[in-house]
This record gives structure tokens, sequence and C-alpha cells, in this order.
């Protein structure tokens, strides 16, 4: 593909794991606009609930998460104990009636903590949540972390699926950001949760990282399908040292430019489909059989904070330190400090600090985004259905995009508004067409692709 195309269109873009994006949320919306819309969930209204571990014992140059480093444990203990002040009067709030349907463990690193912790976080979430019996329970693993006495008490909460971080197994890149895992830690994870019954495993691989080249990331993938995860995610690497300081540890020399990374994700993403894998949405694989694949197969497919997912509860509860809530009504975030999210769940406050309500004209494009993210494509019926006539001039918008482009990444006819195979990879692009708040404010991102 032409270098002057990559440019044209693999500029910086949204990743839109929500709509308007995080930076544009602000500080209008508090803990009493919170509250108000927690006690608005109706019995039978079904709630996905993300925990925030924001620690980890090494802190990865590569990370754009919400962490900090630290080698002791006294930070974790106190800061459980906030959480679970978080928990109960989260859950005062929630009609006893909405049915918890996932969990998931996020950070930083959740399997820092202790396994008795890990157990007593979660009777504390069941004993103030009802949950379904067959509830998702998901885990961000890193392998360092990992000990018998863990894996047990993972399997001891019902842990359902493994999420690895892998990003690459080449020790040069390892070594630049500050993340040196061995594939045989990585195996050896894989066979400990598949031995205790978990039934599915995710791995995470990145691309466009300081010293990757094609060769490389075909010896990672390689190294990898031998594990035959359930599912793949390959990210492309966001350089954002603007936003996560840790980046700055990162020799900008050794990135690779956009035309290398553009060939790494289809090398990559070429070996996964010839080896089975199902290609979901920009940058998501899944076995056949695996939930993922059958919801993009049905249209049932979401995206938010998580990225792709087939979970389709109604609320996302977000807890702990930073973490990202997305009810009817709009998006709420947490304090990132933990010292000041601590100060104020101890005192029985919701620590939310921004967020953002939806009018009409937002949820008509974020549904519109939504879409194109997981089917590359929507119909003007579809939006119609939905909205009505409040959509008729966002609709108009889609075809004069459609009808302005000259380089065949749009095609649109009968009512469908479908991104061809060459646009496929430039979908963040056309998505941030239909962004109202795009180059607005002093937001910045990174490449999309």
């Amino acid at each position: 593909m032409r270098k002057d195309f990559l440019r044209k269109h693999g500029g910086p873009a949204p990743r839109y794991t929500s709509y308007p994006t995080a930076p544009h949320f602000h500080a209008g919306i508090d803990g009493d606009v919170y509250a108000r819309w927690l006690r608005q969930l109706k019995p039978g209204q079904t709630v996905s609930l993300y925990i925030h571990i924001p620690w980890c014992d090494r802190l990865c140059w590569f990370c754009g998460c919400n962490t900090k480093q630290t080698l002791k444990y006294e930070p974790l203990t106190t800061y459980l104990a906030a959480l679970t002040n978080e928990i109960e009067t989260i859950s005062s709030l929630i009609d006893p009636g909405c049915r918890v349907t996932a969990l998931h463990l996020g950070g930083g690193s959740p399997t820092m903590l202790r396994p008795d912790d890990i157990v007593t976080l979660s009777q504390t979430l069941r004993n103030r949540f009802n949950f379904d019996a067959d509830a998702e329970i998901s885990v961000e693993m890193d392998p360092n972390d990992l000990t018998a006495d863990r894996y047990d008490a993972l399997a001891a909460i019902g842990m359902t699926r493994a999420s690895i971080g892998v990003q690459d197994f080449d020790e040069k890149v390892q070594r630049a950001i500050n993340r040196e895992q061995t594939f045989e830690q990585t195996r050896d994870v894989v066979e400990q949760v598949r031995a205790r019954g978990v039934r599915s495993v995710n791995c995470d691989v990145l691309y466009g990282l300081p010293h990757q080249t094609r060769k490389s990331m075909d010896r990672t993938i390689k190294k990898v399908l031998s594990l035959t995860p359930d599912r793949i995610a390959l990210f492309g690497y966001a350089h954002v040292p603007w936003m996560k300081a840790n980046q700055k540890m990162i020799d900008e020399a050794a990135l690779p430019d956009v035309t290398e990374r553009f060939a790494q994700m289809n090398r990559a993403a070429s070996s996964l489909t010839l080896a089975g894998y199902t290609a979901i949405g920009i940058d998501h694989f899944a076995l056949p059989a695996d939930s993922l694949a059958i919801a993009a197969a049905s249209g049932a497919m979401r995206r938010n904070f998580q990225g792709y997912t087939s979970d389709t509860a109604d609320a996302l509860i977000g807890m702990g330190a930073s973490s990202i809530g997305q009810l009817p009504q709009g998006y709420v975030q947490n304090q990132p400090s933990t010292g000041e999210y601590q100060r104020q769940v101890n005192l029985g406050r919701l620590p939310v600090v921004r967020g953002f309500e939806l009018s009409t004209e937002d949820r008509i494009r974020a549904r519109i985004i939504e879409l194109l993210m997981c089917d590359f494509a929507f119909s003007f019926a579809t939006i119609r259905h939905e909205f009505g006539g409040a959509a008729e001039s966002i609709l108009d918008e889609a075809e004069y995009l459609a009808g302005c482009d000259t380089d065949g990444m749009i095609e649109f006819a009968g009512g469908l508004f479908q991104i061809t195979q060459k646009g496929r990879p430039f979908v963040r692009s056309v998505a941030s067409a239909f962004d109202a708040y795009f180059g607005t404010g002093t937001a910045r991102h990174s490449l999309a692709v």
C-alpha cells in the first residue's frame, strides 16, 4: 500500500471504546448525578462489573493503563478496604433485582492480590450484588505474579476467562519495553488455568513496539498459536508519552514507522486467519466456537472500554480508582488519584470526578460509530428504526461522506453504508468523520493503524 495513502488515512484517531471519547468527559457529572443514574436502574436489568486494581510490581514502559509500581503489599491492603466501601455504597443504590452477568478484574495487575484477598473480594461482591449463576468472570493475568495458591484462588472465585498479556516474545523487544516474560512462563499459565477448568483463554499481542520487525512478529505469533488460545487481541502499540510518562523511557528512534506498523499488522493477521481464527473488528481474532466470534457473526457484538465484547449488559459499573462506568444515561469516571479516591469512598461518597450525559444526537453518532467499529457497516433502516426522524441529518452526512470518497474506502448502495476491504484497516479514521467532537479541545490520539 502506498505511503501517501497510509499517511492520509493512518494518522491519529480515537480507538472509539466510547463516544464521546474520554477526553471530552467533564466535571459537570459528579457523584450526585451518578447516584441518580444508579437509582434509575430497574429490577431485571443486567449489570457488568469492572474492578480496577491500579498496582503493578513492575512498570512496563509501553503501558497506557492507569497504574503505579509498588514492591510492598500494604498499599493494596489499604486500597482493598476502600474498594470495599465503594462496593457497599454502589450496591446500596442499585435495585437488588438487577442481575450481574459479568465481572472483570483489571489493572494494573489484579493477580498481584494475595489469594485470600482475591477470594474475599469475590465474596464481598457476591454478597452485595445479585450474580447470575453463569456470570462470566474474567481476569487480566501477569505470568510473573502467579503461584499455585493464586491459581487455586482464581479457580475458587469461578474464573471463566483468563486474559494473558504476551506483547512479544522477542528478548530485545522485551528489554526495550521493560516486560521480560518467557514463552515457558506463558505456556505454564495457559496449562494451569485450563487444568482448573477455565474454558476461555485470551492472549494480547502488540505490534509497533520498539525493535519489532515482521520476522520477530512471525516468531511471536507462531509461539502464541502453539498455545491455541480461544481469542487473540492484536493491538497496535499506542505511543502517547504526553499522557503516560513511563513511555518516555522508550527510544522513539527504535519505533517502526507507519508503513512497517501496517506491514506487521497485515502479516500477523494473515497468519492468524490462516490458522483458523476468525478476524473480528479491527484487532481481535477468535476460534469459530468462541462466544465473541459467535456474537460477531450474529451482529450482537458490542464495543466498550474493555474493547470488543459479547457482553450485552444494560450497564457497566466501574469501581476502583480511575475506573469508567457506562450507564443508559451516559458515562462516569472515578478519581484517578488512589489517595483521593480512598479518601472519598471512605467518607461514603461516590468518587466520580467527570463524565458525560448523552444527548439524542450523541446516541445516534455513538451507535453509528459502534456499528462501524464492530461490523464495518450500518444500514439506514436500522438507524431510522432505532432513532426515527432525529437521525436524518446524520444519515445525510453519511451519504455525503460516501459521495466524497475517492480512495475506495466506502461503498453506499440500497441504504447500506459499508467500509470496503481496502478501508477496513482505517475504520477509526472513517468513524472519526461522524465524531462531532473530534478535533475540538486538546485531545491527542495514537496512530489509526
